[in-house]
């Protein structure tokens, strides 16, 4: 379990490579309890415009084919599609994030879909303040409806918000740089 304050938590978080995570994973109880965080996210007309789908190893192996094989088919660049295929094949465990929008809502439709990436977001954090690692990431194949066929059998206006990729952190990742705040900060007084 994580001890900083949840500010520092907050500020000195960082995401774990795919790369650098192995099992253990979160047991289903515990997973259960971060997939319950991380819908704990802001949600206009509380509408739950997402699901998850919790992908164990065969599922994500299966989805690093359907990448080589969809990419492949698409005429995508080859080193692009190994290096995608492997953040699916070196995950312990991932959760797609699938945004699932109600299109007969008065709910503006980017607000749902800001709603599906929060939830990754906060399964992210969850998962990395139960000790956890985590890492948000999704690429061409989020998007993409040949994909999202074979591998989800879905179809616009979903969508994967993220595939939230979990584990145990093999190592500390090195920090990268951050946006200086005051550069991007504007006080608005009138």
């Amino acid at each position: 379990m994580d001890t900083r304050t949840p500010l520092e938590f907050l500020l000195t978080r960082r995401s774990v490579p795919v790369r650098f995570m192995a099992g253990p994973v979160p047991d289903d109880d515990t997973l259960r309890g971060l997939l319950t965080a991380a819908a704990r996210v802001p949600d206009h007309g509380k509408l739950v415009p997402f699901r998850f789908a919790v992908l164990r190893k065969p599922a994500i192996d299966r989805l690093a084919r359907i990448t080589r094989d969809v990419g492949t088919a698409q005429g995508r660049d080859p080193d692009k599609l190994i290096k995608q295929a492997a953040a699916f094949g070196d995950a312990p465990l991932t959760v797609a994030v699938i945004c699932t929008p109600n299109l007969g809502s008065p709910i503006p439709l980017i607000e749902q879909e800001q709603t599906a990436a929060l939830a990754c977001l906060s399964l992210v954090n969850a998962a990395e303040a139960a000790g956890f690692a985590g890492h948000w990431l999704t690429g061409w194949m989020a998007r993409d409806p040949d994909f999202l066929r074979a591998a989800f059998d879905i179809a616009a206006p979903q969508a994967v918000a993220g595939f939230v990729h979990l584990g145990t952190p093999l190592q500390s990742p090195p920090d990268r740089p951050r946006p200086d705040t005051d550069a991007i900060t504007s006080w608005v007084d009138r």
